[in-house]
């Protein structure tokens, strides 16, 4: 079992009573984090970060600065979330209309990375330690260890674990240069194999 040291508050950042942070967390400059929020262990959470009730977090999240998650976010172990990437969760929001109970989840699978000023809307799955370029706009689900680029996002390859494009041979199958894992393409998704 990995020991974390105490959570870091910045002096400037606000944490409503009832939100809940785990061991070894950092909470930068002018964020806000709210009750009912759920953050885990040894995440860092840059400066000017605004997170919900209801929002979660898993463990050893990166969150850089200007990112905002609403209600409905679900964001899983090990992401990286680029600077000022944007997340919805209302597909055809009104300043005059309320639809908070059409909030719609969005989920951001383990190891995945989403790139500074990109956006993904609401209603969407982000794969296992899939990437989302700079600037990309996701209007679908994307697979796991897709690389996904432009506006709106489309798939361009494959990458590894370890942030690596995979090239695969004509038996399907990769191996990523940093780490040595393997990995199989079949059937239009990629799978691990240890090295």
């Amino acid at each position: 079992m990995q020991a974390y040291p105490e959570v870091i508050i910045h002096p400037t950042a606000v944490v409503d009573e009832g939100c809940e942070i785990g061991a070894g967390t950092q909470v930068w400059h002018f964020s806000h984090l709210m009750a009912g929020a759920h953050i885990g262990c040894a995440c860092h959470i840059g400066q000017n970060v605004f997170i919900a009730s209801g929002v979660i977090v898993g463990n050893r999240v990166k969150i850089q600065n200007n990112v905002s998650l609403y209600t409905g976010v679900i964001i899983e172990d090990d992401v990286f979330l680029g600077p000022s990437c944007v997340f919805t969760n209302v597909r055809n929001p009104r300043s005059a209309v309320s639809r908070k109970h059409q909030y719609q989840p969005t989920l951001i699978k383990q190891g995945a990375t989403i790139g500074a000023n990109a956006t993904i809307l609401c209603g969407h799955e982000v794969g296992s330690y899939a990437f989302v370029g700079a600037g990309a706009v996701v209007t679908h689900d994307v697979p796991a260890y897709a690389l996904m680029m432009g506006c709106p996002a489309r798939q361009t390859g494959w990458i590894s674990a370890c942030g690596h494009r995979l090239q695969f041979d004509e038996d399907g199958w990769a191996i990523c240069p940093e780490s040595g894992e393997r990995y199989r393409l079949k059937d239009g998704q990629v799978e691990r194999i240890s090295s």
